[in-house]
C-alpha cells in the first residue's frame, strides 16, 4: 500500500487567526486520506523569543496602536535584502533550531505555512538542501504585507482576487497563486437551521438578532455596550459572547436577568457557527478568520476597533464590498444598529454581498491544490 501523504501545517500564535487557519486545514485533511500535523512555531522557541514575538506584539497593539501602525508600514516597504531584514531573519533562525528538528522528524510531503515566519525559515532550509518538500504560504488577511512575499515557495493562497493581483505586482508568478479564500472550519460550510440554533439559545428565530463579539478600544466594556444597545427602541435580541473572560460573563449574565429573552450571555465556545447561524448581524473586530467565517455564512458585520495595519485593511475591503459598516466609537455603533433595525432590507442586501464574497470550502480548495502540486 502506498504511504499516506504527510502534510505539515505551521502556524504562529501571534493572534488566534494563524492558528485557526492551520486547524481548519488539519480537520479538512481527513477528507483527503492524508496525515496532517499542526505545529505552533512558538512551542519550539525559547521563552525570551516567544515573549518578544507574541507577547510584545499583543502589548504594542493594545497599548500603542500608532507605534504598531508605523512599524507595519515600514516593514511592508523594507526590501528583503536590507540590513534590518537580514538581521531579523538571523535572529529568527537562532531561535528555531528545535522546530527544524521537528520538521525533519515528521518528514512531510508538503508544508503549508499560515504565518510568514516559518515560510522564511524554510526558504533558507530549502536553499541549503536540508528541506526538499514543497512549501506553500496561506495569507490570512484580505491584504498583502511585504513580509508574506517569501521567495522560492511552491504556491501562495490568496483571500481574494485583489490579494492575488497584489501578489503578482510584487513579483510572484501567476501560476503559483491560487485564490481560495482563507481556510475556516468545515462547520461553517454546512447550512444550519436558524430555528434550531435560536431554540438552543432560548431566542425567537423570527426576531432580528445581533451577535456581539468582544469589547475593544472606543467601545468600553462588553457589558456597557450590551446595556446601551438594549436601551434602544426596536424589536431585536442580542447575543453577547464573552469568550474566556469569566468576570465579563458574570456581568453579562446579571444584565441578562434584567432583560429576559432579549439578551443571551455566552462564554467560550467552539460552536460559534451556531451562534452566527441564529444571528442577522455581528458586531466584531475585523480579523481575517472571523471575517471569513461571517462571509461564509452571509452574515453582515459592524466592525469596530481594528488593529492598525492588517485589520484596518480587512475593514476597508469589507466596506468597499458592501458587506460591513464601521463604528468608530459607541455613538457610531448605536447609530449603525438603529439604522439596520429600521431598515431590514439593508441587512438583507449586505447579507447577499457577504455571501457572495465567502469561501466556505477554502480549506478543501487549498488542500486539493497542495496535494496536486506536491505529487
Amino acid at each position: 500500500m502506498p504511504r499516506r501523504k504527510r502534510l505539515l501545517l505551521l502556524s504562529v500564535s501571534a493572534g488566534a487567526g494563524h492558528t485557526r487557519a492551520a486547524e481548519a486545514l488539519r480537520v479538512a485533511a481527513a477528507d483527503f486520506d492524508a496525515d496532517a500535523l499542526h505545529l505552533d512555531v512558538m512551542d519550539y522557541v525559547s521563552s525570551a523569543f516567544r515573549a518578544l514575538y507574541t507577547e510584545l506584539y499583543l502589548k504594542v497593539v493594545e497599548k500603542h496602536p500608532a507605534v504598531w501602525a508605523q512599524f507595519y508600514r515600514i516593514m511592508d516597504k523594507t526590501p528583503a535584502n536590507a540590513p534590518a531584514s537580514r538581521l531579523r531573519r538571523a535572529v529568527e533562525r537562532l531561535n528555531t533550531l528545535k522546530l527544524r528538528e521537528a520538521i525533519k522528524s515528521f518528514a512531510p510531503d508538503a508544508v503549508i505555512c499560515t504565518h510568514f515566519l516559518p515560510a522564511e525559515l524554510l526558504m533558507r532550509e530549502r536553499r541549503r538542501g536540508r528541506v526538499t518538500s514543497p512549501v506553500f504560504v496561506q495569507v490570512t488577511d484580505f491584504d498583502l504585507h511585504g513580509m508574506w512575499v517569501v521567495p522560492d515557495m511552491a504556491g501562495y493562497f490568496a483571500a481574494s482576487e485583489e490579494v492575488a493581483f497584489r501578489m503578482r505586482a510584487r513579483g510572484i508568478a501567476a501560476d503559483e497563486i491560487h485564490v481560495t479564500g482563507i481556510p475556516i472550519m468545515p462547520a461553517f460550510a454546512t447550512p444550519l437551521s436558524r430555528a434550531e440554533c435560536a431554540a438552543e439559545l432560548g431566542l425567537d428565530p423570527e426576531r432580528t438578532t445581533i451577535l456581539l463579539m468582544g469589547g475593544g478600544a472606543g467601545l468600553g466594556g462588553l457589558d456597557d455596550v450590551a446595556a446601551r444597545l438594549l436601551a434602544l427602541d426596536g424589536d431585536f435580541q442580542l447575543i453577547a459572547l464573552a469568550g474566556r473572560n469569566k468576570d465579563m460573563l458574570e456581568r453579562l449574565q446579571e444584565l441578562a436577568r434584567h432583560h429576559p429573552r432579549r439578551l443571551v450571555a455566552h462564554g467560550f465556545t467552539d460552536r460559534v457557527e451556531r451562534l452566527m447561524s441564529a444571528s442577522d448581524v455581528v458586531i466584531t473586530k475585523p480579523g481575517g478568520l472571523t471575517t471569513s467565517e461571517c462571509l461564509a455564512l452571509g452574515l453582515p458585520m459592524i466592525v469596530h476597533a481594528p488593529i492598525p495595519g492588517q485589520e484596518e485593511r480587512n475593514c476597508d475591503y469589507l466596506l468597499e464590498q458592501g458587506a460591513a459598516l464601521k463604528a468608530i466609537d459607541a455613538d457610531a455603533l448605536e447609530f449603525r444598529v438603529r439604522e439596520l433595525i429600521a431598515h431590514p432590507q439593508r441587512i438583507a442586501a449586505m447579507s447577499a454581498r457577504a455571501r457572495g464574497l465567502g469561501h466556505p470550502h477554502a480549506a478543501r480548495e487549498v488542500l486539493r491544490a497542495v496535494l496536486r502540486d506536491s505529487q
